[in-house]
């Protein structure tokens, strides 16, 4: 079925790849060492830039004083658009997007991925969720050195109004429908198989 021949809405929770915005916060090469499953941390970010590339979803990406905390790690940075450098934890402020009420497009909702969770992912969602933008956070795209804070941010964020999902769930959200060379795509990312 194709989107114009939709005879039911979609919920206002889904996501639809034409309103999104995907950001990475803070993946450095000093900062992912310390994270506990790190390796998995990249790969899910892996998955979801690929599909944003996919289905023409803006990134952005940050990095938190790089100067101390070294750039972006290789195997994203290599997917991503040039950082934008910051000091504040929150990239509210570098992304440079002002109110969602003005946006020029329909893109108000922000998957938001990276580390740590309890420190510039979670000041990024609450300052972007003040700004009036939608935000999801896929619980395995995002992580923190300790599993509490990691557990506490999760929860904090939720009940400040984002949504917490996966990334798998929200790769299925942006494909939508089954039969299409894109949820083959998909469906390859997800298995992993060529």
């Amino acid at each position: 079925m194709t989107e114009s021949a939709r005879s039911f809405p979609r919920s206002i929770d889904l996501l639809s790849h034409q309103e999104c915005r995907l950001v990475v916060v803070d993946v450095q090469e000093k900062l992912l060492p310390v994270i506990p499953q790190g390796d998995q941390l990249v790969a899910r970010i892996q998955q979801l830039i690929q599909a944003a590339r996919l289905f023409e979803i803006p990134l952005s990406c940050s990095e938190q004083y790089p100067k101390g905390l070294g750039p972006t790690v290789p195997e994203l940075a290599e997917m991503l658009p040039a950082p934008q450098e910051k000091l504040h934890f929150s990239a509210s402020e570098c992304l440079g997007w002002g109110a969602a009420a003005n946006m020029a497009d329909s893109r108000t909702k922000v998957v938001l991925t990276g580390i740590e969770a309890h420190i510039c992912v979670q000041q990024t969602a609450l300052d972007l969720l003040a700004l009036g933008y939608r935000v999801t956070i896929p619980v395995d795209a995002v992580a923190s050195r300790n599993q509490l804070d990691w557990e506490i941010a999760l929860k904090r964020m939720e009940n400040s109004g984002a949504s917490i999902t996966t990334t798998e769930s929200i790769l299925f959200e942006w494909c939508e429908v089954a039969g299409t060379e894109e949820f083959k795509q998909i469906s390859r990312l997800v298995t992993g198989k060529k």
